[in-house]
């Protein structure tokens, strides 16, 4: 529900002072001033001038105007209705159900936040393949942002469907820049959601490697099943990941412990993670993993020589890996609180 602070007349206010004239004057609304000003600053504004200009003419008799064109006067009616109530609750869904594009267009003119985006719900809810061409643009006239990422998504969705409508190809046989800009939109769409996906791939990996990180110390500190540091039996039953890195881990050590092909791309992956092991480690003199030293020697040797080289692809690999380590640990460190609150 969507409401704004509720609006109410005082003593003083108690008899109407302005009228709200429809289209054409077919029908005349009588309203309170201070109402209209409070829910409106463009109406306040209309209502100022008004009374200013009456004063200045001398005129007394009768109430000031307030024109409301362009819509329909059961619209006009509705909109004063729902500026009276100052929200959108049960009583108001007949009028948001019946004139919520009329009563959008006259929110977006008057400047009437909360009635305005109660709409783009409204019709937001209502959308469809047939009706999504005509409410994108009726989005874009009236800067409607929520409702128009609800066309827009509508559309990637269902565009097949769209294009079969008659609003579809009348917009194509009249409106071709307007096409084009719906095609464009659908096309930076996809290209952000191809992205997005992209990014989340690549954030899979970094987390992977992560835990691989952490497999790869916990062999080489404690051992597991089938490997571990020398003079160390093996674990009596297996970790909490052995059934997703570590056993894989393991056998790829015991593989690349074994393996005497230079051209192995299992081995070659295994020296890649010492290698990363070793620009992730801070502890390299205490450190059991092998290698780590070694690596780290020459990581610093080759930083000496390439001073200032920002576009390194490992640099840029470690500090993602880095990053992916405390993501973790801070989601592990939260979920572990919120346990131990609720135990």
């Amino acid at each position: 529900m969507c409401e704004a602070p509720r609006l109410r007349c005082d003593a003083a206010d108690a008899a109407a002072d302005v009228d709200v004239v429809t289209t054409r004057g077919r029908r005349r609304i009588p309203a309170h001033s201070s109402v209209l000003a409070t829910a409106s600053p463009v109406l306040g504004s209309i209502l100022e001038r008004r009374l200013q200009k009456d004063r200045e003419s001398g005129k007394k008799a009768g109430r000031p105007v307030v024109r409301i064109r362009g819509v329909t006067d059961d619209a006009a009616a509705a909109f004063v209705r729902l500026l009276y109530a100052g929200r959108c609750g049960d009583g108001e869904e007949d009028d948001m159900e019946k004139h919520a594009v009329q009563v959008l267009v006259l929110a977006h003119a008057y400047q009437v936040p909360w009635l305005k985006r109660a709409c783009e719900g409204a019709i937001g809810a209502r959308l469809t393949a047939d009706s999504v061409v005509d409410v994108l643009q009726l989005a874009d006239l009236c800067d409607a942002p929520r409702l128009h990422l609800r066309c827009t998504r509508l559309l990637a969705k269902e565009f097949a469907a769209v294009e079969r409508t008659e609003a579809w190809r009348f917009l194509q046989e009249n409106d071709p820049w307007q096409e084009l800009q719906v095609l464009q939109r659908l096309h930076e769409a996809d290209m952000r959601r191809r992205k997005w996906r992209r990014k989340r791939a690549e954030q899979r990996v970094y987390v992977e490697l992560s835990e691989a990180m952490d497999c790869l110390d916990h062999i080489c500190t404690e051992g597991c099943t089938e490997v571990g540091p020398a003079g160390r039996a093996p674990a009596p039953a297996p970790c909490a990941r052995y059934a997703t890195t570590c056993r894989g881990l393991q056998l790829l050590i015991r593989h690349f412990s074994q393996c005497h092909r230079k051209s192995c791309a299992r081995c070659q992956r295994m020296w890649q993670l010492l290698r990363l092991h070793s620009a992730l480690c801070d502890r390299p003199d205490r450190c059991n993993t092998p290698l780590c030293m070694r690596f780290k020697q020459k990581e610093q040797e080759k930083a000496a020589v390439k001073a200032g080289d920002d576009g390194d692809k490992w640099g840029l690999l470690v500090k993602k890996v880095k990053a992916a380590r405390v993501f973790s640990s801070l989601a592990n460190r939260k979920q572990a609180s919120s346990t131990t609150s609720q135990c």
